[in-house]
This record gives structure tokens, sequence and C-alpha cells, in this order.
């Protein structure tokens, strides 16, 4: 870790992704800072920051990198009927900084969310490049959320929790539904997962990831602002594996 270059918090600068580390796979550089200028810039070249509240920031760019093109989300017949019942009602930017609470609260293993993180996600948001995306239960309560960040034609999906059952599930099939209906070419999932591959996504080298990104990262999806209008109609021409 001794040889991974220390970022200057005053001077805005990554190595390149390709010299990230093999082991631990993907470990870039360390310090720096968490200003909305220094995230986009290291979103923007495939890069992110993952660390744990006693360590420096890290950030990582791994290879391979795992995606989830919008067309691609699998939906399966359970999941189908859940979306069919219209359980969930889903929004966007509703909840923001619930959402990344509970997105760091919920998970035992313990979360790289740190206070410091929220809070930079929150400023990002304020902006207008981090959004969440909500499920509520018929009660009006909170039961799942995601939240990421919104460059150009590519999202990069940070985290996810989910409440009740199918509530993620859910909220995957919506945002790719949005995604693709607005002209984005895919999302970064960083990091593969068996949840995340029973949905759809898949490992690419990150030769190709960066390729993507760079045709992708400075072009305007067909909606200028952020929304959700995409609905599940539940017929055949729904996204499907």
């Amino acid at each position: 870790m001794s040889a991974l270059p220390w970022l200057d918090p005053d001077y805005l600068w990554f190595p390149p992704a390709e010299e990230a580390l093999e082991e631990p796979d993907g470990l870039l550089a360390l310090g720096g800072d968490l200003s909305p200028e220094r995230l986009l810039y290291a979103y923007r070249r495939g890069i992110f920051p993952w660390y744990s509240e006693d360590q420096p920031i890290l950030w990582w760019s791994p290879d391979p990198r795992c995606v989830l093109f919008p067309d691609e989300i699998h939906i399966s017949r359970s999941l189908r009927r859940t979306l069919n019942r219209r359980y969930f009602q889903i929004t966007t930017d509703r909840a923001f900084r619930r959402v990344i609470q509970l997105c760091g609260s919920t998970r035992p293993e313990g979360t790289w969310i740190t206070r410091d993180m929220e809070q930079a996600y929150i400023d990002l948001h304020r902006q207008g490049y981090a959004h969440s995306i909500e499920a509520w239960n018929p009660g009006g309560e909170l039961a799942g959320g995601l939240y990421g960040i919104a460059i150009g034609r590519c999202f990069f999906g940070e985290s996810m929790f989910s409440l009740e059952p199918d509530a993620s599930k859910t909220i995957l099939v919506h945002l790719c539904g949005q995604l693709a209906q607005s002209g984005y070419r895919i999302m970064d999932c960083q990091v593969e997962s068996s949840h995340l591959l029973r949905m759809g996504a898949r490992t690419i080298p990150r030769s190709d990831f960066l390729s993507i990104l760079q045709e992708n990262i400075d072009q305007s999806p067909h909606q200028a602002q952020w929304q959700l209008d995409w609905t599940w109609r539940g017929t055949s021409s729904e996204p499907s594996p």
C-alpha cells in the first residue's frame, strides 16, 4: 500500500485506472478528499471511493468491472408476479438522505458509508448528480432504496437496501426501464454480487468499461431532467433476459 500515490487534497488528479493494483484488485490511490469536484472527476474516469472509518480514503478501479446494461435486466417469474401486483410505489429523489442512511445502517457486515461519505453524496444530490430511487409499501413506509450518480449516459450505482422481499429488485427493474427509456448506456455496479448477477449484471474487462465511459460520459440522455416516468406494463415488451 505504501507504493500507491497519496493524493493532495489541493490538487485534482488521479493516476490512470489501468495502474490499479491486481491485489487487492483495483486499489489505485489513497488520500485526497471527497469534494464534489473530485468525486465527479473520479467517476468520469472509472474510479470510486471505498474505505472504512479507520482507513484513509481509498480509490478503486477493479478489473473486471461489474455492470448492468439496462436492456439486460433479468425479471424472474416470481418478481414478475410482484410487479404485476403493483405492491410498491416507486419514486425518485423523495428521500435521498434517508436512503443513504439506511444503505449504511442495514448491512450486518458493516458499511463503508462513513459520515463523510454520506455528506459527500448529499452534496452531490443537492447539485443534481446523485439520485435516490425509493420503494414504498402500501402503508407508506420506506421498504427499499438505491442511490447512485448520473453523468452523461452513465449511471453509477452506489448502494441499495431492502426491508421487504422484492423491494430492491422492483427498484432495479424500474431504474433499468427508466435508464433504457432515457438512452443511458450502462449502469455501473462496481463489484459483483450474487444478487446483482441474478438480476442480469455481468462482469466485463476494465478496458471495455472505460471505453464505454469515454463514449457516453459526455453524451446527453434523451431527458435533460432526472425523472421517473417509466412504468411497468406487465407485457412481453418489458426488459427481459
